[in-house]
Order: C-alpha cells, then structure tokens, then sequence
C-alpha cells in the first residue's frame, strides 16, 4: 500500500505550533489527518473523494477543516481552514491578537505566547497562572517559568492607531519579539 502525504501545513496557536498532514492512499483510498503527529482522523474506503472534514488541533480543540476539490480527471486540491477562516487570513489575524516570543531558558527552548484580546499567558503550551498590576504607564502581567521572574508590560504608544506595545522581561531583561 502507498500513501502520500498530499497536504502539509503549519498552525500556529498560543499552546503551541502544529504540524498538520493530510494522507491519501493510492491504491486503499483511506485518507488520514495527522495533527502535530498524533492521528486525528481516519475514514475507510467509502470516504468521498471531495468535500469537507473537520478536525480538533491543539489543546483547546481549534476547529480546522480540510476542503478536498477535484480540479481535474484525479486531481485534487487540499486546503486548509481553522476557526472557518482561510489558514492565511487566520495567521494574518493571530499576528494582530497575539504576540510571541522564543528564548532559551535554563538551556531549553521557551515559546510564551500572549492572547492580546484574553490576555492569556501561555508558555510551551501550558496556560500560566498570571497576576496583573497597574502602573503610571500602562499594565504589568507577572508570571513564573521554573526560577524566572517574568513580566510582560503593556505602555500606550499616545496614538490611537498604533494602540499598546507589548514587551517581555525575563529577570529584568527585555526578550525581542519573535517574527512568526
């Protein structure tokens, strides 16, 4: 039995970067969704070769759907859709709601992740107790990670446009922004 993977795309959310895949048997015709490794779906045979499936990924369950098309004789097109939004326009609109940095701590890789519109803290996928404070000029939200003290502070820019800069401290240091 052959099976190729016919789809591969990468999600982006606050717990974490999922890889998701689409198979599709050549000669079984049992498609398959993979997200971030763990299998997700599978169909039988009968599956219709176009249409729609929909499927959980990540810990808080993001509806992602996967469009089949037939666009000529066994030709097919896949494409990928989350919260029912085109996968660009959801990225596009998670870089506008979020913000996320990437450091080294302790030796190991950290990604934290603030959801602007929530002001969820998530660090490597986990959800961070948090403790907000306000200042003269703006907000502190506080947070650990092991021995680290962290602080994401929110200042206003003056301009109505421009809204809030966010900016990590990790012990007193400022952690630049990852470009996702």
């Amino acid at each position: 039995m052959s099976v190729d993977i016919v789809g591969s795309w990468e999600v982006s959310l606050s717990d974490g970067v999922y890889r998701t895949e689409f198979e599709h048997g050549t000669t079984t015709r049992r498609p398959g969704l993979h997200a971030d490794v763990k299998e997700v779906l599978r169909r039988d045979w009968m599956f219709k070769l176009v249409g729609r499936e929909t499927f959980p990924v990540g810990s808080t369950y993001t509806k992602a759907t996967i469009t089949i098309e037939a666009i000529s004789g066994f030709s097919y097109e896949y494409t990928l859709e989350i919260n029912g939004k085109s996968l660009k326009t959801f990225l596009d609109n998670r870089s506008k709601i979020s913000k996320t940095w990437l450091l080294k701590l302790d030796g190991s890789d950290c990604r934290i992740v603030l959801e602007k519109d929530t002001l969820d803290v998530w660090c490597n996928g986990q959800k961070m107790e948090t403790m907000g404070e306000f200042g003269d000029d703006g907000t502190e939200t506080h947070f650990g990670v092991g021995n680290h003290e962290c602080c994401i502070k929110a200042t206003t820019t003056g301009r109505k446009r421009n809204g809030m800069i966010h900016s990590l401290l990790v012990d007193g240091i400022r952690i630049e922004e990852a470009i996702v």
